[in-house]
């Protein structure tokens, strides 16, 4: 079976992807999975737009230091740490899902460079489709089943989500209120605190020196609550750092990855 993208491209979280066909996955099913292993050691996901509030009650959220930030909900403060998931993988505790996640083992891809067109794949390493006995079906003779139209439509939405998401982070940077990003938390019974870096967040003195209308506009189209959100959700870092100290996953880097 063909793959798409290639491996060297493949998004986080995905091993492989394929394109789901009639042809091929006719009698295929789709079912549910008992943990979430397939992220892992995975301490930072991205996040759209539309998740900055429920997640911000949650995880700090935080923008990636490259040259296209991304906004990512941070699960631990450093690569390799989830402290929010036990050794099963599994949630260990009520937390917002971000959208990002529920879509594994789905996406939206491109099979070829020289087309926008997109299709919907699925990672086969997942465990979460196959010939299964039991599950959801796929296709109903050679046309997509309800199951898969519900999976489209979800793919479809976090594509538009991630559009809006980036024209937010657009107007953040044409704004000039991204700055680099850095924390310091003292740990009990050490004399230097942990300094950490490698990430983006919102200027609060830019912000309060925008102009009036500027923030009027910010206001209107919703971009100040999400503002909001984020640095609100920044006080978050300490927590987590304390929940990856008690889990016995003492910090060794002080600066969080690009992501």
């Amino acid at each position: 079976m063909a793959t798409a993208p290639q491996a060297a491209n493949l998004p986080l979280l995905y091993k492989d992807l394929v394109p789901l066909n009639s042809n091929e996955h006719a009698t295929w099913k789709s079912r549910m999975l008992e943990n979430a292993k397939f992220m892992e050691g995975q301490h930072a996901i991205p996040l759209t737009i539309e998740e900055f509030v429920p997640a911000s009650r949650n995880y700090p959220i935080i923008f990636s230091a490259s040259d296209n930030p991304v906004p990512l909900v941070l699960m631990g403060m450093n690569e390799g740490v989830n402290t929010f998931m036990n050794d099963e993988g599994q949630f260990d505790r009520p937390v917002y899902v971000p959208a990002y996640i529920r879509r594994y083992p789905f996406i939206l891809a491109k099979l070829r460079p020289d087309t926008d067109e997109l299709s919907l794949c699925f990672d086969p390493t997942s465990g979460a489709v196959g010939e299964f006995d039991e599950g959801t079906a796929l296709f109903e003779g050679t046309q997509p089943s309800e199951n898969t139209k519900a999976i489209l439509k979800f793919c479809e939405d976090f594509e538009n989500a991630g559009a809006q998401t980036h024209a937010f982070v657009e107007e953040l940077q044409k704004l000039d209120l991204l700055m680099d990003g850095e924390v310091s938390i003292q740990q009990e019974g050490l004399e230097k605190p942990y300094i950490y870096r490698g990430f983006k967040m919102v200027d609060e003195n830019k912000l309060r020196e925008l102009r009036g209308d500027a923030v009027r506009k910010l206001n209107q189209n919703g971009i100040l609550a999400l503002i909001h959100a984020h640095l609100f959700s920044l006080q978050l870092m300490r927590e987590v750092f304390a929940v990856q100290v008690a889990q016995g996953k003492v910090p060794q880097v002080t600066e969080l990855p690009t992501g």
